[in-house]
């Protein structure tokens, strides 16, 4: 065979990897074309072809015989040049268990939803109530308590499939297929967490086939993803997908139909009873180094009160626990109770800061919170209690 300049070029360097006259393959074709800075010979594969994914060297010296070589020359094993692509992610070197809350108190939906964890079972769970009253910290604290891995996604209506299943990122100057959380969850074998599912729009409908359990086909890289035992899917919203009828939570959106149907179980978290949330502000105020119970009694009561005329629709805001648990830090830093409510209501409009903070002060005074009232906005009546 006539060598012109290149081809002799590519058959020198192969030759000093793998032998003169060697039998090589295909994937070491390549490898030795890149080491020769040279194109994919083409011409090799077509007149240098001795079987199936076998091709000899032309022979430099004639004394080599087209025998297909039993020991190559050590050469990468790659699978696909897709698959190659797929990034190996930090998966082995994370740990994902939450942290434990010395202050977390179990209450309410934590008993069921740590017997899904913990059975190790494929069960999609669908976790629904008002913004701030604990829904993702019970998530987060069951799987501290039982050392499983946990990956949160926060959805928004951006949310798409390569920010779950993944997608090609710029990665040390090449470009690089980058697993996305859905996957990492599904090979670790650990529980995926939608956080505020329900702002998320209709390309969540890429999760079908993992909400019934199944592997995912990636398409980028075409590479088909089994789950490892132990994962799961849990999600968590303010609405249960049906999007916000009085408007308070804006940017919620109903949700597709068939995406909800493959929640096996939906959980409806109220806020705690009073009883229960004295202890988690108590929980807190151990945590912040500044435990003072008569303001923990107080603060819960002024709770109550409020989410009792919520309910019943005289205001339209309300006092959660994550705010009581905001009050409660504030009181740590700053060692005074009334600086602390008021910068922690000054996220309300200033008539509603205004009765919540004369609600307080009556019950700070002692006076019979029956006997008071609350006037969230001067255009209303006050409201009894």
């Amino acid at each position: 065979m006539k060598l012109t300049p290149k081809k002799l070029q590519f058959v020198v360097c192969a030759s000093e990897m793998y032998g003169n006259g060697t039998v090589i393959n295909k994937q070491q074709t390549r490898d030795a074309a890149e080491r020769a800075g040279l194109p994919f010979p083409t011409w090799f594969r077509k007149n240098c072809s001795v079987g199936y994914n076998q091709y000899q060297l032309p022979d430099l010296d004639g004394t080599s015989n087209p025998v297909p070589m039993t020991n190559p020359a050590p050469a990468p094993v790659v699978q696909d040049a897709a698959v190659m692509n797929l990034i190996a992610s930090n998966m082995d070197v994370q740990n994902l268990v939450p942290d434990t809350f010395d202050g977390f108190v179990a209450w309410g939906n934590h008993t069921p939803l740590k017997k899904i964890v913990k059975s190790g079972l494929f069960y999609p769970v669908f976790v629904t109530g008002l913004s701030g009253n604990g829904k993702t910290l019970m998530i987060e604290q069951i799987h501290a308590e039982l050392n499983k891995e946990l990956i949160r996604v926060n959805i928004t209506i951006e949310t798409d499939e390569d920010d779950l299943l993944g997608g090609f990122r710029l990665v040390n100057g090449e470009t690089k297929f980058v697993p996305g959380p859905v996957i990492e969850a599904m090979e670790r074998g650990c529980t995926l967490l939608l956080d505020e599912c329900d702002l998320g729009s209709n390309k969540l409908l890429a999760l079908q086939p993992v909400l019934e359990g199944k592997g995912v086909f990636l398409k980028k890289v075409n590479k088909w993803i089994t789950p490892k035992p132990g994962f799961n899917v849990m999600a968590t919203a303010n609405t249960k997908g049906k999007g916000s009828e009085d408007g308070r939570f804006i940017g919620t959106n109903i949700l597709n139909e068939a995406f909800l149907e493959r929640f096996a179980v939906t959980l409806e978290q109220p806020y705690p009873t009073a009883t229960v949330e004295k202890k988690i502000v108590l929980g807190s105020m151990k945590k912040y180094n500044a435990i003072d119970a008569e303001f923990a009694d107080k603060l819960v009561m002024w709770a109550e009160v409020i989410r009792k005329t919520f309910y019943d629709g005289g205001i339209d805001e309300i006092i959660s626990t994550r705010r009581l648990d905001h009050i409660t830090k504030a009181f740590a830093i700053f060692n005074d109770r009334m600086t602390a409510i008021e910068m922690c209501t000054n996220r309300f409009d200033e008539d509603t800061k205004a009765s919540f903070i004369d609600l307080y002060t009556k019950i700070d005074a002692g006076v019979d919170i029956v006997e008071g009232t609350v006037t969230p906005n001067p255009l209303d009546e006050d409201i009894k209690f």
